[in-house]
């Protein structure tokens, strides 16, 4: 079963520790490493369950009192993944929704929970980049798929205390569609 973890770190060189231990302590692909607003760095490793956890469990330990936020979703929606680099080519924008979180491993999370509960596509998970820390959720889809998905991902126990502020606009105006996308 195919996995997603990550370590979130208030500092560039624990983070970089962090993530050699999460690369040494088990059989996972590294799927980014990189430094992000506010001083953090994050470390996000793909593979079996077992391996991200073990990985995952490594770079807390190694993090120490510099951890900010760490996650494993089992079974995690490669649409996500994806998403992190920006999606495709969207179509049609019926409605838009966007959720923002106080931390990047919440607003992964909740990117799996939204694309999981109803017909949503991802058009982008923004992780702290120019962000002052925080990171965003961006997906499109009909209304009520829209408004399911940021319902099911503010109800999620997980990110409980790290989502900021969620919106969802049927029908936005086209120039903000280009913005967006």
């Amino acid at each position: 079963m195919f996995a997603l973890g990550m370590v979130e770190v208030l500092s560039v060189p624990a983070g970089v520790l962090a993530g050699d231990a999460m690369l040494k302590a088990a059989e996972v692909a590294l799927v980014m490493a990189q430094t992000v607003c506010a001083g953090k760095y994050i470390v996000l490793v793909s593979g079996e369950v077992a391996a991200v956890k073990s990985a995952v469990e490594a770079g807390v330990a190694h993090a120490e009192r510099k951890l900010v936020d760490s996650m494993v979703i089992p079974n995690v929606d490669r649409r996500v993944v994806a998403a992190l680099s920006g999606a495709g080519e969207i179509e049609t924008v019926q409605a838009v929704g966007v959720l923002e979180t106080f931390s990047l491993a919440a607003a992964v999370r909740a990117a799996d929970t939204a694309v999981k509960a109803a017909a949503v596509e991802l058009v982008e998970v923004r992780l702290a980049r120019g962000m002052g820390g925080k990171s965003f959720v961006l997906m499109t889809g009909e209304v009520a798929a829209v408004e399911a998905a940021v319902q099911a991902a503010q109800g999620d126990e997980a990110a409980e205390g790290m989502l900021a502020q969620s919106v969802v606009i049927p029908a936005p105006h086209p120039d903000m569609i280009r913005a967006l996308l």
